[in-house]
């Protein structure tokens, strides 16, 4: 009998291999915003494994994760810092345009989301004054 494992067999888990890093955690490391890590990562050659949302149909579909390789990030973290690895200005959050790029982006957000509840709210007291109004009308 042969000591060969069958091919259609999972490949054994490497106890001794590290677990992939988040984006949270690469974003720790290195000083780049989170949404151009992968961007940032494929210039300074780590491998990145992609994890891609299911399809929600018409709605669209879930987020993609990004997990990458702990010792590329540690390898290219030296690099990314010091400005080696060419990636533009407004990705970074230690630069002036990658400071008002965040920003301006969390303003927009914050913004647009106090506009919705706005608008939510506002929708709400009209159809509560509209019921309250037709239940006194005689």
């Amino acid at each position: 009998m042969p000591h060969t494992p069958d091919p259609r067999s999972p490949e054994p888990a490497h106890e001794d291999e590290e677990p992939w890093l988040s984006s949270n955690q690469v974003a720790k490391l290195w000083p780049v915003r989170e949404e151009w890590l992968p961007g940032t990562a494929r210039r300074a050659g780590v491998r990145v494994r992609i994890i891609r949302g299911k399809s929600r149909g018409t709605w669209g579909a879930e987020p993609t994760l990004y997990h990458f390789h702990p010792g590329d990030v540690r390898r290219a973290a030296p690099a990314v810092t010091e400005g080696r690895v060419d990636i533009p200005s407004d990705w970074r959050t230690d630069t002036p345009d990658g400071r008002r790029a965040e920003f301006w982006g969390t303003l927009i957000a914050r913004v647009a989301i106090t506009l919705v509840m706005a608008a939510f709210l506002g929708g709400l007291l009209l159809g509560l004054g509209t019921v309250i109004f037709l239940l006194t009308v005689e």
